[in-house]
C-alpha cells in the first residue's frame, strides 16, 4: 500500500482549532489560492456577496430613519372692516424625532441585517466549496477507472492475439478463438463506458467552475478522522454558517420586537415657523410639536413580533438539532468508510495475487481459457470496489475539514 500524505494533514488536527484553521491543502484538492478563486466566482457566492451589498445600504436606510424635514408655506388675504385689506404668509419647517431609543434600535437592526448577509456569504462559500470538492474528486476517480480499463483492454487485445496464434498452430479451439473476442468485446464496452463517465465529470466541473484544470492522479490513501465525534461537532457548530443565519434571524426578531414596542409611544413631529400678519405689523416667531394617538393596532402588531421571537427561536433549535444529525452521519460515514477501503484494498491484493496465479496455471496449460477470464473479471471488479472505496473515504473526510472550515480560507468568510 503507497504511502499518502492525507494522514500527516489531518494527524495536524489533534492540535488547537486556531492552529488548525492553517492546515495544508491535501494532496488531492486543488489549492487554496486555485479553490479560493473558483469558489468566489460561482454564481450563488456572487449572489451572497450582492445581498450583503444590499443589506449595507439597507442598514444605512435605517440608520438615518424614515422621518424627513418637511416644508410649509401659506398665505392668506385678512380683510379689516374700515381699515382694509391685509395679505398675511406663513413658512416653517418640521420634521419626525425618533424617541424612546428607537434610532438605537434601528442601528442595531441594520447591523444585524449585515451580520445576515455575511453568514449568508460563507454558507454560499461552504455549498460551493463542499461542490468542488465532490466534483473534483469525482473527475479524479473517473481517471484511475479509465486507467484500469486501459489496461485490461490491452490485456484482452494481447489475450486474443495470443488465442489467436495458438488456432492457427493447431494448440486452441474455436470456441477459445470466439470466448477471447466476446471478452475483448466486453472489456471495449466497459472501456467506452469508463470513457463516457470521465467524459461527463470534467463536463461537470468545467460547467460549474470554468477555470478549473485538473491533471489525473493517484489518489491518496484515506485516513480515519483524527478527532472524536464529540470534538468534530463542536467545531463544526461553531463554523456552522446556517447556525449564524438562524442566530442573526433571532438577533433580528428580537430587536424588531423591541422596535415595535417602542413604537406604543409616537415619534412627535417638532418644527419652526415664521409669519407676516396685520398689515406686515406683526412678525410671528414659533415653535410647532404634533404628537399622534396610538391606534388599536399596535398591540396586535407588538404580540405578532413576539410571536415572530419565539418562530425565529424554534428554527435556531431546529437548524442545530439538523446539523448535529449531519455531523454524526459524516462522521459516521467518515470512519466506515475508511474500514471498507481498508477491507477492498485486501479483496484487491488477494484478486491480484490470483489473477497472476490463474495467469500462470494457463500458461502451463493447467487451465482453460475461460477460468482464466473468469478470475480477471473478478479482479478487476476486486480493484475497481477497492478505487470506488478510496475515492468514497477520501470523500468522506474532505467533507468533514470543509464543514469545519479548515482547508480552502474558510474559515475567513
Amino acid at each position: 500500500m503507497k504511502q499518502h500524505g492525507l494522514a500527516a494533514i489531518v494527524a495536524l488536527l489533534m492540535g488547537t482549532a486556531a492552529a488548525a484553521q492553517d492546515l495544508p491543502t491535501p494532496p488531492d484538492l486543488p489549492s487554496t489560492a486555485l479553490a479560493v478563486a473558483w469558489i468566489d466566482k460561482d454564481p450563488a457566492v456572487v449572489e451572497a456577496r450582492r445581498a450583503l451589498a444590499a443589506a449595507g445600504h439597507g442598514a444605512a436606510a435605517l440608520a438615518a430613519g424614515n422621518h424627513e424635514w418637511t416644508a410649509k408655506a401659506s398665505t392668506q388675504r385678512r380683510q379689516v372692516g374700515g381699515v382694509g385689506n391685509s395679505t398675511e404668509w406663513s413658512v416653517g419647517v418640521e420634521r419626525g424625532i425618533r424617541i424612546g431609543g428607537k434610532a438605537g434600535l434601528d442601528r442595531q437592526l441594520g447591523e444585524a441585517d449585515i451580520e445576515i448577509g455575511r453568514a449568508r456569504v460563507g454558507e454560499a462559500r461552504h455549498e460551493v466549496a463542499r461542490a468542488l470538492s465532490v466534483l473534483w474528486l469525482d473527475l479524479q476517480a473517473a481517471h484511475g477507472a479509465q486507467r484500469l480499463l486501459k489496461e485490461q483492454l490491452s490485456f484482452a487485445e494481447t489475450n486474443l492475439a495470443a488465442v489467436d496464434k495458438r488456432k492457427r498452430a493447431g494448440d486452441a479451439s474455436a470456441l477459445d478463438l470466439s470466448i477471447a473476442q466476446t471478452d475483448l468485446a466486453e472489456v471495449r464496452r466497459q472501456a467506452s463506458q469508463a470513457d463516457a463517465t470521465l467524459a461527463k465529470a470534467r463536463a461537470k466541473l468545467k460547467l460549474r467552475f470554468p477555470e478549473a484544470s485538473v491533471a489525473a492522479a493517484i489518489l491518496s490513501d484515506p485516513a480515519e478522522p483524527q478527532w472524536p465525534a464529540a470534538r468534530w461537532n463542536e467545531r463544526i457548530l461553531a463554523e456552522a454558517d446556517p447556525v449564524k443565519i438562524a442566530e442573526g434571524q433571532l438577533r433580528r426578531a428580537e430587536l424588531a420586537a423591541s422596535r415595535t414596542r417602542a413604537e406604543k409611544v409616537s415619534d412627535p413631529t417638532v418644527g419652526v415657523f415664521t409669519s407676516n400678519e396685520a398689515f406686515r405689523n406683526e412678525r410671528v416667531i414659533g415653535i410647532s410639536v404634533s404628537i399622534p394617538f396610538g391606534g388599536a393596532a399596535r398591540e396586535p402588531r407588538l404580540q405578532q413580533a413576539l410571536q415572530e421571537v419565539e418562530v425565529a427561536r424554534a428554527a435556531l433549535d431546529r437548524v442545530r438539532q439538523g446539523i448535529e444529525i449531519e455531523i454524526a452521519e459524516t462522521h459516521a460515514e467518515a470512519v466506515g468508510s475508511v474500514e471498507r477501503w481498508r477491507i477492498a484494498e485486501r479483496g484487491a491484493d488477494a484478486a491480484r495475487e490470483s489473477a497472476r496465479l490463474t495467469q500462470r496455471a494457463y500458461t502451463l496449460g493447467e487451465l482453460d481459457l475461460q477460468s482464466l477470464l473468469l478470475v480477471r473479471r473478478q479482479s478487476v471488479d476486486a480493484l475497481r470496489a477497492a478505487a470506488e472505496a478510496r475515492a468514497d473515504a477520501l470523500r468522506s473526510n474532505y467533507r468533514l475539514l470543509i464543514d469545519a472550515h479548515l482547508i480552502w480560507d474558510l474559515a475567513n468568510d
